[in-house]
């Protein structure tokens, strides 16, 4: 088992969901990456799971389609040893051998990092995982319709 610290009260979970769209033979797989507050690494363990349950859903899409959210499992569950404040180490993954060309590999431009990303547009291949009621709110809220 992994060092756990005593007073260990944070866990880092990465939870994985399914998301398929009736009519379109593609899934959407999210890995949800969360902090679980637990005082052992089993509790750490039941409240993932809990919150991976949580995450089941079934709604219609803007297409009046069928969209389904199901909890597949936990792709990892590990200790946060730091207490949560700026600079505190959430994960670190170690790797031995990395020749120069591979480290230059892992590295990303700031231009590529994921929040200095551009928006892409949507793909109408991409299932439409989008609820039709928050959709139809948001359409009443941009036409000024609020009420």
């Amino acid at each position: 088992m992994a060092y756990i610290p005593k007073n260990a009260t944070w866990y880092i979970a990465e939870l994985v969901i399914e998301c398929n769209v009736e009519g379109n033979p593609h899934n959407v797989i999210h890995v949800n990456v969360v902090l679980v507050r637990a005082y052992s690494p089993e509790e750490a363990f039941e409240k993932a799971e809990e919150l991976g349950d949580e995450s089941n859903s079934t709604y219609l899409n803007p297409k009046n389609q069928t969209v389904t959210f199901t909890y597949r499992g936990l792709r990892d569950l590990n200790v946060i040893h730091d207490e949560l404040e700026h600079g505190a180490e959430l994960m670190f993954e170690e790797k031995i051998g990395i020749c120069e060309s591979k480290l230059q590999q892992m590295l990303t431009p700031k231009s590529q990092l994921a929040i200095f990303r551009p928006l892409e547009p949507i793909d109408p291949s991409k299932p439409d995982y989008s609820s039709k009621e928050i959709m139809n709110e948001v359409a009443k809220r941009m036409s000024g319709d609020v009420g």
